[in-house]
């Protein structure tokens, strides 16, 4: 059949049908569209309705006690934006919490570093045992824990001790040095000892010998320096004869 055939009246019918089929598609798409953004709305309506029933005790609780605990808060979002003059509180509280804690560890790190230094006194001779023992007076000291009265230092509080010694001799033996022994419960145990040679062929012998060493000591053990020589000649002067220790 031959297109240039048809009348005019025929090909104006077609385009008005086609025309109205184009209008109808695009309505019904419209239409969809609109029907599944509603049904979506709908559907987070409801979740949201759900959520809320939830968590509503935990609301009521928190606006109770005066804290906020809404949904916001059960999700991580914070809600101190919506109470300014509650976080001045807060930002305060805080403030004072890091300077108690400050203040703690200040007391902390002043107990638990106790220390003595203690300068010399006397010396004792002691011909039965062949010993000489040193006597001390206090030089510088923090803290409760450590004790001096005359020859004994007493550990109050127990721990590690960092102990330091040193005595300077004027004798003529030849080897000298020093020990210093613990005292527990009736026991003894040589913690440390020192010795040094001394010079030779000259009119007055001089020399020193320290010593230091880490230790745990108890409560209530004794320390006590001596010299393993009777009449033992020493310098009892504080910058050359000295002994001490502190907690570490």
């Amino acid at each position: 059949m031959n297109n240039h055939n048809i009348p005019a009246s025929v090909w104006k019918v077609n385009v008005d049908v086609l025309k109205g089929f184009l209008v109808f598609t695009v309505a019904c798409t419209c239409v969809g569209v609109v029907y599944m953004q509603w049904t979506y709305i709908w559907m987070l309506r409801a979740e949201m309705a759900e959520i809320t029933q939830r968590f509503r005790p935990l609301d009521t609780a928190g606006h109770e006690g005066g804290m906020c605990c809404d949904a916001a808060v059960c999700y991580g979002v914070s809600c101190y934006h919506r109470f300014p003059e509650r976080r001045k509180h807060e930002g305060g509280r805080d403030k004072r919490d890091v300077t108690e804690q400050g203040k703690r560890r200040k007391r902390r790190h002043t107990e638990q570093h106790t220390f003595l230094h203690l300068v010399p006194v006397s010396s004792q001779s002691y011909n039965d045992h062949d010993t000489t023992v040193l006597s001390w007076a206090l030089g510088q000291s923090r803290g409760e824990g450590l004790q001096v009265s005359g020859d004994t230092v007493t550990v109050e509080a127990q721990g590690t001790y960092f102990i330091y010694s040193q005595v300077l001799y004027k004798d003529t033996t030849w080897v000298m040095g020093h020990v210093i022994t613990k005292k527990l419960k009736g026991a003894e145990t040589k913690l440390m000892k020192c010795l040094k040679s001394m010079p030779s062929n000259v009119s007055q012998p001089l020399n020193t010998c320290y010593t230091a060493g880490i230790h745990f000591l108890e409560s209530g053990s004794s320390l006590q320096l001596s010299v393993p020589r009777k009449s033992a000649e020493l310098i009892l002067t504080a910058h050359a004869t000295f002994m001490g220790l502190f907690s570490i």
